[in-house]
């Protein structure tokens, strides 16, 4: 299937700001907003719910970050459909616009695990739920406690060391101007060739500012590791081993004259993306979700397509969900983790976020599963682990721009 025809058929994913939509997520965007009150205030809620057991046991506290279409997921799909199917059951979505609140949150989750203290949420997430993750702060999840992971890829667990569940998917991609690239790049070889055929035509964001630069950064190093270095990069961390970079970093600074603006590197996925639209270049790696929803919002025009390179890939991953070690409701935190991955949930999923599912797409109604013909959503090359990620985004500010 063409990749275009794939975002087409996907429904509106909604990236705008726009206010929260019912009393509960005022509620949980003032709470956001005065954190320290906050956590005070969700703690003590929590304690009390747990001590009082019986049906506040079942009275659930979520941490949650990101656009307003991760928003809308949880507070109008997923959250009601739990709640309906599990009488008895009430969640509470604590919202933080863009995650302007994960880096407080974390900390004071971290604070909350050191002093034994109740963390106000039972499960998360956000861009800190790896961090939370390999902090020791999650609860581990297998199969037992999360049902749904049977139809999971376990590849997927290894990056948050079994301790959150992946729920959806997303890989970078090659986008392109098709009226003007008639026969787009399909390896990571013919990539190289063609940025230097065709010299300001290509563009990827510094990697500190967004996924899809970083992925291309890490495509380009990864060439150069052994395999035993790579998985240590991807599921682990050892400063020591940095200097296997040095190689991929000199490749990537003499692609400098060849690409945008001679060595220009857009802040963020977003400006890449919004080169390609304004055709201000004709080949760039964005992000399969952001170039959907670019489609379907008609902010890209629909000459824009995609294609997916092999030997390697780009990476992708996926978005977990988190439940807290310290949370005194693991059951029932487990039990809404384990909701995401059915297959209504999938489905919906993949309608409002233009995300891959993780569960087998045979699992997924015939019509969902149909537009992902000839997309491969089920190789999701891992990327590095959060420490090793952004020692990689310093060296590259380090080395590779300038001339």
């Amino acid at each position: 299937m063409p990749s275009r025809t794939l975002g087409r058929s996907l429904a509106a994913s909604p990236q705008s700001e726009r206010l929260p939509r019912s009393a509960r997520s005022v509620a949980a965007l003032l709470c956001a907003a005065t954190l320290t009150m906050a956590v005070s205030a969700c703690s003590s809620s929590s304690s009390s719910s747990a001590s009082a057991g019986g049906a506040a046991a079942h009275h659930l506290t979520a941490y949650v970050s990101g656009d307003t279409n991760i928003q809308k997921l949880w507070e109008d799909i997923v959250v009601p459909a739990f709640e309906k199917a599990n009488p008895g059951y009430q969640v509470k979505v604590v919202f933080s616009a863009h995650g302007t609140a994960d880096a407080t949150t974390l900390a004071k989750l971290q604070a909350a695990a050191k002093t034994g203290r109740d963390p106000g949420y039972d499960l998360m997430e956000s861009s800190v739920t790896l961090n939370a993750a390999t902090a020791g702060l999650l609860t581990k999840v297998s199969a037992k406690n999360v049902p749904g992971l049977k139809d999971v890829d376990s590849a997927l667990l290894g990056p948050v060391a079994d301790s959150a569940v992946p729920y959806r998917g997303s890989s970078v991609v090659l986008a392109y101007d098709a009226t003007k690239v008639k026969t787009p790049p399909k390896t990571y070889d013919s990539l190289i060739s063609w940025i230097k055929a065709n010299p300001g035509e290509f563009a990827y964001n510094s990697p500190a500012t967004g996924g899809s630069g970083g992925s291309f950064v890490e495509t380009t190093l990864d060439r150069h590791l052994d395999a035993k270095t790579l998985k240590t990069f991807q599921n682990g961390y050892d400063a020591s081993l940095e200097s296997k970079w040095d190689p991929g970093f000199k490749e990537l600074k003499a692609l400098n004259k060849d690409v945008y603006g001679k060595g220009v590197y857009p802040n963020g996925n977003q400006a890449v993306l919004d080169l390609l639209a304004k055709g201000q270049i004709e080949l760039a790696p964005v992000w399969s979700d952001q170039y959907l929803s670019g489609i379907q919002n008609h902010t890209l025009n629909s000459g824009i397509e995609f294609t997916q390179i092999s030997d390697p890939t780009f990476t992708g991953g996926a978005s977990y969900l988190g439940v807290l070690k310290a949370s005194k409701k693991q059951q029932a935190a487990l039990k809404l983790a384990d909701f995401f991955l059915q297959a209504q949930q999938q489905d919906a999923i993949v309608k409002q976020l233009g995300a891959y599912p993780v569960i087998p797409a045979t699992k997924l109604p015939a019509a969902t599963a149909a537009r992902f013909n000839g997309v491969d959503v089920g190789n999701l090359r891992a990327g590095y682990s959060g420490q090793t990620s952004s020692d990689m985004n310093n060296l590259w500010q380090q080395k590779v721009p300038g001339q």
